[in-house]
């Protein structure tokens, strides 16, 4: 059985809600990263056995299959499909899970995972999840200022990251745009603690301390080890495994932590042996919460902020993740990393990659 390997991963700059990217069609800016990485990763567009597109709002300009819109739009061959899935704000991390399967299976030697989301020109209306950020801060206990004071790092975090040029590799510019939108390098906790609550009167989850309404789109070139030698295609990771969970749906935002010891069980692996980790900072609840209860060290988890910072823009949230995630093990020499999102109805995915070396 082959090993699923990733050969390479682009993504967009994250844009605000009306902002830079909001005039651009969403099947145009998953087109654009398509486009750009075949173009970068050395393979022709004719080689893809499919391409599988997470999109949360699949309604609009995003409703009939926007991945095979998308290729096409890229113009690769008529030949090559391509299919739209949702599992939430993980769906594109489920688009990566599912290529490496397929992979595994022997039914795809070359599949590109990929995710896009226009929330400007296609909104998101559901409030849900806001309400149970609240619950989650409440069960743990989580103060104001303990959420304002992660929201403050997350800036602080991804200000360093995109001043020190770490993203530059990664982002594909749009339109002239290369950096992402949302990073408020002037924040500060008397700002932060400036905003009502944005769900409940008495709450504590406020805009600063959620991920930010974005748009966006990122892409990976997934696989098996034998397509890449005979190619001459660099394989730059490994993915060692991924796995859904389920937890209770009325708290909807907890499944990060049942799935980072199952995932963990199944790798024989610890957090310890864990260099990077990469959870969706949905809420700051919801990674405080994660963070209580597995030990996990904050100071190896989001180095270059999230989603509070970056942007969330949901279907291409799990795609850019696992392109952060890819990128910063080659700049710290590290060897696992884990990737992990929570996802609307009280579902997780998690994958753990092993980098090439």
């Amino acid at each position: 059985m082959s090993d699923a390997v990733i050969v390479d991963a682009v993504r967009t700059p994250s844009g605000r809600r009306n902002g830079m990217l909001s005039a651009i069609h969403p099947v145009d800016l998953l087109a654009t990263v398509l486009e750009s990485l075949v173009g970068r990763s050395g393979i022709e567009a004719q080689m893809v056995d499919d391409v599988i597109a997470g999109c949360v709002s699949q309604t609009g300009e995003q409703s009939f299959n926007v991945a095979r819109k998308a290729l096409l739009a890229a113009r690769f061959p008529n030949h090559v499909p391509g299919t739209t899935i949702d599992r939430q704000c993980g769906s594109s991390q489920q688009a990566v899970a599912f290529a490496a399967q397929g992979v595994l299976a022997g039914a795809y030697e070359c599949v590109i995972a990929c995710g896009v989301e226009s929330m400007s020109r296609v909104p998101l209306l559901e409030t849900a999840q806001g309400r149970s950020a609240e619950l989650v801060a409440q069960r743990w206990s989580l103060t104001r200022e303990e959420l304002d004071r992660y929201a403050l790092e997350s800036h602080r975090r991804a200000a360093a990251a995109s001043d020190s040029g770490a993203f530059v590799s990664q982002i594909l510019p749009v339109d002239d745009h290369a950096r992402d939108e949302g990073i408020r390098a002037d924040t500060s906790l008397e700002k932060l603690a400036a905003l009502k609550p944005a769900f409940t009167g008495d709450g504590v989850i406020t805009a600063g301390n959620s991920s930010q309404i974005s748009d966006g789109a990122a892409a990976l070139l997934v696989c098996s080890a034998e397509f890449a030698q005979r190619h001459g295609l660099r394989a730059r990771a490994r993915i060692v495994d991924s796995i859904v969970v389920g937890d209770d749906p009325e708290l909807m935002l907890t499944a990060p932590i049942p799935a980072t010891a199952k995932i963990l069980d199944r790798a024989h692996l610890t957090l310890d042996d864990i260099d990077l980790t990469e959870i969706n900072e949905a809420f700051a609840s919801v990674v405080l919460a994660w963070q209580r209860e597995t030990g996990a060290d904050l100071a190896k988890t989001n180095v270059n902020g999230g989603a509070i910072a970056l942007g969330h823009p949901l279907g291409a949230t799990g795609a850019r993740l696992m392109t952060i995630l890819l990128n910063e093990l080659e700049a710290r020499d590290g060897r696992y990393g884990l990737q992990v999102m929570c996802e609307g109805g009280g579902m997780a995915n998690a994958t753990i990659i092993e980098r090439i070396t």
